[in-house]
């Protein structure tokens, strides 16, 4: 039987082997492990969970360690999830959450509910006498990013921090919060009494900025996937909210493919000169409709990578793979995967396993014939990721693009991804999933752009405060008048 709640206990010798068995798993399969990270400091932090283990004693306790390691490698396709026993219980628990939801607005984190103890909009300055930006500090550890990017960090503790904070501090009965209102020096303070897992969430679902940022969480369906509409004679406004559409033989890339070549011929017909391309909701999706639709936009040759790489030839310690195959049978179903891996990755070099010619992924795709060679207008968000962010590194490569809005949390110069794997840690049943294929993204060195970041705008406009009352678009609004301005200098 699993334990019923993440506050039971888990003896601090199986810890250690989970720990000893994770971190073999990352040596030996995680590509990643060292894109960001010296050997010196990824050594450093497992020293550390080793005596941080000495002081633990509960499922809690040793999911927050793992999620540490997992976040400190900057990677945003690791994830980190209890058995499935243990998150069901959470729904079960009548008490110790926050009660109230929170957002990062102008550079504060601000009461989002109208219905609270607490008004709309209140700043909150500590809660239970810790910061309130260290009390993030210790959260962030549950939302991965590339590199050492926090502003993507930000998107899943806005929905998710009362889960977090029971997480990371336990369940706790009051709060004692300090808050001032707006334009207000004035300290004020309450005590709030906590409320259960299910009324929170209610409470997030009745949030106040939700009619303007649930598209940071939605599901796409094909028909809000892309648009495009004129404004006036010389701009439009390419919408792409994911790239989720399949591959090269799905109706749905088919579908996609007919619409862009429909839009760019019109835009090359109309004369546009400005083109805003907003992909501020695009988490990723599938090849090729990233790089097909770059095609249009580009003036040069380019390929998907100019790298990528595994660390494995046979996918190690199959005993703990993620899988509903009986442990004994996966030696027989796991060669048809590493014959794919082998012939993906065909060139060893020094331990690593690297594409060659022979890959998709190097192709060499040239600009469509009705690219647009205007001035784009490149739209981002910390919510643009994978796939996404692949394109809009590429995009904010091209020196005719103006890129607007907030780092994304995906790389600008690179990334693990493609392909997925998951572990089982035998003891605690903690779930960890990484993408294996190591890859650096065909773009140009750029002064503003930093390896281990997101792409990074030229213009950081965020949502301001009197935006974020009015369920205003502070960023369109901010390029629709800097072409404005750039159209009449």
């Amino acid at each position: 039987m699993f334990s019923q709640s993440i506050d039971d206990n888990l003896s601090r010798e199986k810890m250690l082997k989970d720990l000893k068995i994770f971190k073999n798993i990352r040596l030996k399969a995680n590509s990643g492990l060292y894109k960001y990270r010296t050997k010196q400091q990824i050594d450093s932090i497992y020293n550390w969970a080793e005596k941080e283990i000495n002081k633990s004693s509960s499922y809690r306790d040793f999911y927050n360690i793992i999620s540490q390691l997992t976040d400190f490698e900057g990677s945003l396709h690791n994830d980190t999830y209890f058995p499935k026993k243990l998150t069901q219980s959470f729904k079960h628990e009548q008490e110790g959450y926050f009660p109230l939801p929170l957002k990062w607005v102008d550079k504060k984190w601000v009461i989002n509910f109208e219905e609270g103890e607490i008004p709309l909009g209140a700043e909150i300055v500590s809660i239970n006498n810790q910061k309130i930006d260290d009390v993030v500090k210790n959260l962030y550890k549950y939302y991965t990013t590339d590199g050492v990017n926090l502003t993507g960090k930000r998107i899943g503790i806005e929905r998710s921090f009362s889960r977090y904070y029971r997480i990371n501090y336990g369940r706790i009965d009051q709060f004692t919060v300090t808050y001032k209102l707006r334009d207000s020096n004035e300290i004020k303070k309450i005590i709030l009494n906590s409320i259960s897992y299910i009324d929170i969430y209610k409470r997030v679902f009745k949030r106040y900025s939700k009619p303007f940022d649930e598209v940071n969480y939605k599901d796409w369906k094909e028909s809000d996937i892309y648009d495009y509409k004129a404004l006036g004679h010389h701009t439009g406004i390419l919408t792409l909210n994911d790239f989720g559409l399949g591959n090269e033989k799905d109706p749905r890339h088919l579908r996609y493919v007919s619409f862009l070549d429909s839009v760019f011929t019109s835009i090359k017909q109309s004369n546009i000169k400005n083109l805003i391309v907003d992909v501020r909701y695009n988490g990723g999706g599938t090849d090729p409709n990233d790089l097909v639709t770059y095609s249009y936009l580009t003036q040069r040759n380019f390929q998907e990578n100019t790298q990528a790489w595994i660390s494995f030839k046979k996918i190690p310690y199959l005993k703990y793979v993620y899988s509903k195959i009986p442990r004994f049978l996966r030696p027989l179903g796991v060669g048809k995967y590493n014959r794919e891996f082998q012939k993906e990755f065909p060139e060893e070099k020094n331990g690593r396993f690297y594409q060659n010619s022979t890959s998709a992924d190097q192709n060499i795709w040239k600009p469509n014939e009705n690219a647009f060679n205007g001035t784009v207008y490149l739209l981002v968000s910390p919510r643009v990721a994978s796939a996404g962010s692949l394109f809009a590194a590429m995009v904010a490569g091209n020196e005719n693009t103006v890129v607007i809005g907030e780092e994304t949390m995906g790389g600008y110069y690179g990334h693990n991804g493609h392909t997925p794997l998951g572990y089982i840690l035998p003891k605690s049943k903690i779930e960890i999933f990484f993408s294996v294929v190591n890859l650096e993204q065909d773009v140009p060195e750029k002064s503003n752009q930093v390896y281990n970041r997101g792409v990074i705008p030229d213009y950081n406009v965020t949502q301001t405060y009197e935006d974020y009352l009015n369920h205003k678009d502070t960023q369109m609004n901010f390029v629709l008048d800097l072409i404005k301005k750039n159209m009449t200098e």
